[in-house]
């Protein structure tokens, strides 16, 4: 997986409301749970772009709500640096609900997506409109 570091700025915390930018209904999701994160005693679990989430549906169709789903966090907010040494930042924050593999849930994805999320995940890739 090249283009992908190892080592990227973080912006969104456990606890945090976030829009999602798919068609599945879903419209505000709250992150619950970062997969593969590894930190310290008492430090609040962060996710940046790529790196997938659980997520409870907070607003949005009533067979959505309440329920936990995977998630790809594909804008962040807080700049991050490429290994080109851009700095890179988003209007906003931003997931797509996925499944475990990583295949989209949706068939659209409203607004563009960062390439880091786009070269790990080969669904969003496909079905995003853009790719920043």
């Amino acid at each position: 997986m090249k283009g992908i570091a190892g080592r990227h700025t973080r912006g969104l915390l456990v606890g945090s409301k976030v829009p999602c930018a798919d068609n599945t209904g879903a419209k505000i999701v709250q992150i619950v749970q970062v997969f593969k994160y590894h930190g310290t005693k008492r430090r609040v679990p962060s996710a940046g772009i790529g790196d997938m989430v659980l997520v409870s549906v907070k607003k949005g169709s009533p067979e959505l709500r309440k329920q936990l789903f995977p998630a790809v966090v594909v804008r962040q907010r807080r700049p991050f640096r490429r290994s080109d040494g851009i700095m890179v930042s988003f209007e906003d924050n931003a997931v797509v609900l996925t499944t475990p593999t990583g295949e989209t849930k949706g068939s659209d994805i409203k607004g563009p997506v960062a390439r880091e999320a786009a070269e790990r995940y080969a669904r969003i890739a496909a079905n995003a409109s853009t790719i920043v």
